[in-house]
């Protein structure tokens, strides 16, 4: 079922003699080398802009981005991008443009979050918008995270075909958003939390649980055979084998420590099955002639590196594009899933110095300390704690190698004979690189604050890297940066602009929040298109509430996370029922009572914002936060105002920090241009979320209630068929769609919301 695709095109016939590059014929003519640009968009996961030396930060110590330094040297630096807090909400402006509150995308999405929060098949997204208007093709490789997963098919109506639904003409990825929890067995070798890093250490990090040598169990597909065996010789350089647990792992296998001898009885007690963090992931594949595949964590291709098999399915796409589709321009979407937790480390080979890697110890949960960076004494959980840092930042550096690879293997850009990157302009490739979010609390640089970062609407939460390299018909003047405001929805326009489309081409009934972005490739002295900026986060439509989880680094109680293992691997103590369902507690308010009445130190653990928004200028900052508050039992309301900028110079840097709030003193005690400035955001915003359509009855946002709602209602709605739960037309959020639903549509049949 292609919900927008036929709609779309019969716009194209009814309002134009044609619709550029949106079909052909087999004795039509075209270039090999398509008019428009290929586009390859990178987005990496939870690395704010703090980690970007390329940004003049990354701080004491940053990470060696030598690759993405290259592609923003070859394009332009934005330097004042916003996105939104997490994951789900900016990769959804990435491709519809519109603000979350349009969308109900509002938070991260999680297995019990309704369809009604996740993207819809019948709203436009890029990938559709391309196809149909200049030719393209498109595919989407890695974490984008923008749907429900098997962990509950209730609340996953499109199922593995969401991708395809959505747009993409390929996708090989997860559906899920993170990898699953670090197998702290090490694949069923050893009881829970022996090999905290997931795999056999050697005996210098571990002499007690470690290794240096062992029986390598390969899985049953693998192409180098079933096993290997490690002698203990081997396990010193230069064979390679100096890292036997380690080693295994990066091949896919599972390691027997301190034996010599293979048996068919202790390959069968191995736990291939097991999720371990970045080394597995189930695979959902939508092939371009419609089939579908599923590679299980057991399966040799489904393990391995995340980021080497991320890349390997974007190289591999790439290089059959141009002749499985020539002549046709391609859009590549590759979706890194590092530096999101669990923080495990990399293979030593994609580290720019691997001697300096850590002792690989550090994979526990990390204490909210900057003790390492400052220079101060490091024991105990501060070492624990310093080894987190370095992790997430050889996950970083892991990326980097490997975007390098893309580029290097597809001839976007040319390795030289130094080692650097050279961007190739003939490869008429346009590389968009940008993060979802910023960068999770225990991995924040300074001098940016880890208790506002990714969830959070500050700046260490919300600002994030841009850059934008091309040929010279795309980016004037590379190596340049712009201050002007950019947000995340602009890359929607964005898009648009590369391949030729003009902004008439969107329908009317698609509120797009996107600007231009375009303009400032062409022209250095562009002005500022945009007079503000907007970021939010809430919560998502669900039939029930997920259970609580503190974290205690940030003095927090959220009720996000599912199940317990998501809570833990965001270094979150869970207070929900236990793996069978017993005990636990309702709500963050039981557990802030609980704290204070047995532990006596709930009064500093706050709820998480019910709702939170941010508006900027090009110096002030206004946040309004909507939070519980439990010894009242209901939201309370507030505001706070900063005055911020972007400055390079650390020393002149301005961040939205809890010292810096105008408001503390009172507004009284602001000078007239704050006053001046409070005043005008506070209108913005307001304005900004006063534009927000709301259409009872309206399940396939045509801002229309009709016939035609009925018939999909029907369609959604067919428990024969394995239908009936959640859907874009359970209009009245209670996980069903129902009679109920269709009462609601019938009730507002006629209203048009476009008057």
């Amino acid at each position: 079922m292609k919900y927008y695709t036929a709609f779309l095109a019969g716009l194209c016939l009814a309002t134009l003699a044609g619709c550029g590059g949106s079909s052909s014929s087999s004795g039509s003519s075209k270039p090999e080398q398509p008019a428009s640009p290929n586009i390859l968009f990178i987005v990496v996961d939870d690395a704010g802009v703090d980690q970007f030396e390329a940004f003049g930060y990354g701080g004491l110590t940053p990470p060696a981005t030598q690759n993405i330094n290259a592609i923003a040297n070859a394009g332009v630096r934005f330097r004042n991008t916003w996105s939104m807090p997490t994951c789900t909400p900016t990769r959804s402006t990435f491709f519809n443009g519109q603000y979350p509150f349009r969308t109900n995308i509002r938070n991260a999405v999680v297995s019990n979050d309704l369809a009604n929060s996740q993207p819809s098949p019948y709203s436009l997204t890029i990938p559709k918008l391309l196809r149909e208007e200049a030719g393209y093709v498109s595919a989407l490789v890695g974490k984008m995270h923008l749907t429900g997963s098997e962990l509950n098919p209730d609340n996953h109506p499109l199922g593995d075909e969401a991708m395809r639904e959505l747009g993409w003409d390929y996708f090989a990825g997860y559906l899920d958003g993170a990898p699953y929890p670090i197998d702290t067995t090490a694949g069923g070798i050893a009881s829970a939390g022996t090999y905290p890093c997931g795999f056999v250490p050697t005996t210098a990090i571990d002499a007690t649980h470690g290794a240096d040598f062992g029986v390598c169990y390969l899985p049953d597909n693998h192409p180098s055979g079933e096993l290997f065996i490690v002698m203990p010789e081997e396990a010193s350089p230069p064979s390679g084998f100096n890292t036997p647990g380690r080693s295994c792992v990066e091949m896919g296998g599972l390691f027997d420590p301190n034996t010599l001898t293979a048996t068919e009885a202790r390959r069968e007690q191995m736990q291939f099955e097991n999720q371990n963090g970045f080394y597995t992931a189930q695979w959902k594949i939508n092939h371009e002639d419609g089939s579908n595949e599923t590679l299980e964590a057991y399966d040799a291709k489904a393990r391995g590196y995340r980021t080497i098999l991320e890349t390997d399915y974007a190289i591999d796409w790439i290089q059959r594009a141009a002749t499985a589709h020539p002549g046709k321009p391609w859009m590549l979407t590759l979706g890194y899933s590092a530096m999101h937790t669990p923080l495990q480390p990399p293979p030593a080979h994609l580290l720019p110095f691997p001697d300096a890697a850590p002792s690989l110890t550090g994979c526990g949960t990390p204490v909210a300390s900057y003790a390492a960076e400052l220079g101060l004494p490091v024991t105990g959980d501060l070492a624990d704690f310093a080894q987190q840092r370095a992790v997430a930042q050889h996950m970083l550096e892991a990326v980097d190698h490997e975007i390098g690879r893309l580029l290097a293997e597809t001839g976007i850009a040319e390795r030289l004979q130094d080692g650097t990157l050279q961007y190739n302009p003939d490869s008429n490739t346009v590389v968009v690189f940008v993060s979802d979010n910023g960068t999770y609390m225990p991995s924040v640089k300074l001098p940016f604050d880890p208790s506002r970062a990714k969830g959070s609407l500050y700046q260490s939460g919300i600002w994030v890297p841009l850059i934008v390299a091309g040929p010279p018909s795309v980016v004037n003047s590379p190596g340049r940066d712009v201050e002007h405001m950019v947000n995340t929805t602009d890359l929607f326009s964005l898009f648009r602009e590369l391949a030729g489309i003009n902004e008439s081409r969107v329908p009317a009934t698609t509120p797009i929040d996107a600007q231009p972005v375009r303009p400032y490739l062409a022209e250095p002295a562009q002005p500022a298109i945009r007079s503000h900026n907007f970021t939010e986060q809430g919560t998502n439509l669900s039939a029930s509430p997920a259970p609580p989880c503190v974290i205690p680094a940030a003095n927090t109680c959220v009720q996000i996370f599912p199940q317990a293992g998501v809570c833990e691997d965001q270094s979150g103590d869970w207070y929900g029922p236990d793996e069978h369902g017993a005990g636990g507690f309702d709500s963050c308010c039981a557990v802030i009572e609980h704290l204070n009445t047995i532990e006596e130190d709930g009064t500093s653990v706050r709820v998480f914002p019910h709702e939170q928004r941010a508006l900027r200028n090009e110096h002030f900052k206004l946040v309004r936060v909507s939070r519980m508050d439990c010894s009242i039992g209901s939201l309370v309301d507030t505001e706070e105002f900063y005055h911020i900028n972007q400055s390079a110079d650390v020393a002149t840097l301005k961040l939205d920090t809890a010292d810096a709030d105008l408001l503390a003193a009172g507004e009284a005690n602001l000078s007239p241009m704050e006053k001046t400035n409070l005043t005008l955001l506070r209108a913005e915003l307001d304005a900004v979320l006063a534009s927000a359509v709301h259409c009872p009855g309206d399940g396939n946002s045509d801002l229309v209630v009709d016939e035609k709602d009925l018939e999909e209602w029907a369609y959604w709605a067919d428990t024969s068929a394995g239908r009936g739960m959640s859907s874009w037309y359970d209009l009245n959020h209670d996980g069903r769609t129902d009679s109920a639903d269709r009462t609601i549509i019938e009730a507002n049949l006629g209203t048009d919301c476009r008057l």
